[in-house]
């Protein structure tokens, strides 16, 4: 079963050079977009003339008039691959329907803000082959925040609060902000809104 995949010519800027012949090096970004809409958003960025992934895998869907049908079920929600320069990174995150790259939390530059993170061509050669060999489900476990990380909201009407991550009985997550001698406040927050600080 193949994962829905487009593999489309990418146009370098000349202009920039990022390896040893002076041509821009391609690496693959992890976008993040609105849950639901990653084939939609893949397909704009293909029109731009960008090479994209959704990792996804097709799957029998059963509903409960009895009808079926196989579909593709992408496994890593909200999140496209783009294969791109990163001077051409750095227009599609100005796109309306890209929040934002999936940063290098791992990365110690000495200041709050971390770069953005370049996935291994052979990452991407094994998740490709994962999902287009195997018959099983794949699972994918996210790592977007740990309870008790500290984070910071990045997007949205709470833009700048910075509080500590908790979870509730039901699994979801909360942001949770302590207010002294009171006790704290809570509210609900998306993965994608949120960036880890130290």
């Amino acid at each position: 079963m193949s994962p829905e995949t487009s593999h489309t010519s990418v146009s370098s800027a000349t202009h920039v050079a990022d390896d040893a012949v002076g041509v821009p090096a391609l690496n693959w970004y992890a976008a993040i977009v609105n849950p639901r809409h990653e084939r939609k958003v893949a397909e704009k960025l293909t029109a731009l003339g960008l090479e994209t992934y959704v990792a996804a895998q097709e799957e029998l869907h059963v509903w409960k008039n009895g009808r079926r049908r196989r579909v593709q079920h992408v496994i890593i929600p909200s999140i496209v691959f783009v294969r791109c320069t990163e001077l051409q990174r750095r227009r599609i995150v100005a796109m309306p329907f890209i929040f934002r790259f999936v940063v290098n939390r791992a990365a110690d530059t000495g200041t709050l803000r971390r770069p953005v993170a370049v996935i291994p061509d052979r990452e991407m050669d094994k998740l490709k082959f994962m999902l287009g060999q195997t018959d099983c489900p794949v699972d994918f476990q996210p790592v977007t925040f740990r309870v008790n990380d500290h984070v910071r909201v990045i997007r949205g009407a709470l833009t700048g609060l910075v509080g500590e991550i908790t979870q509730e009985p039901g699994g979801h997550h909360t942001l949770t902000v302590a207010i002294a001698q009171l006790g704290c406040a809570r509210v609900t927050i998306k993965p994608q809104d949120v960036e880890i600080i130290s």
